[in-house]
């Protein structure tokens, strides 16, 4: 059953997609599916964390993925995530590695970093937002 639908638009909302997003990062391996669309989750998951804190302090964004642009919209005394360095390479799973190229795989080490960050920006957002 899902879970009860918050305002749309709302801090809430944005969490609740967040969640959604690393739930489906998180899934064991299905056959067929490449590391590199369940990381696109997982910054999924990053990108809309931040942007719930961002409306929680009734701060517009323009639509981008970028998400180490989309930390520097932050209030000041707002304080991040201590690894909040190592998010902003999350970037690349939003758009680049998405699509066919000329990149190597994700690793499963690299998939696990990216999960256990997401699960960090989204706790990290909760807290904030609550």
């Amino acid at each position: 059953m899902p879970p009860e639908k918050p305002m749309p638009g709302s801090s809430a909302d944005w969490l609740l997609r967040a969640k959604s997003d690393l739930s489906l990062a998180s899934v064991p391996l299905p056959q067929n599916v490449l590391y590199n669309d369940l990381c696109f989750h997982a910054q999924q998951a990053v990108e809309k964390s931040i942007k719930a804190v961002l409306i929680h302090y009734q701060i517009e964004f323009p639509r981008v993925h970028h998400i180490n642009y989309l930390l520097t919209l932050l209030p000041s005394e707002v304080s991040k995530p201590p690894e909040v360095e190592k998010v902003s390479t999350l970037t690349s799973y939003a758009v680049m590695l998405r699509y066919p190229g000329e990149y190597e795989e994700v690793t499963v080490q690299a998939y696990q970093e990216a999960i256990r960050l997401a699960r960090l920006v989204l706790e990290w957002a909760e807290k904030v937002v609550k």
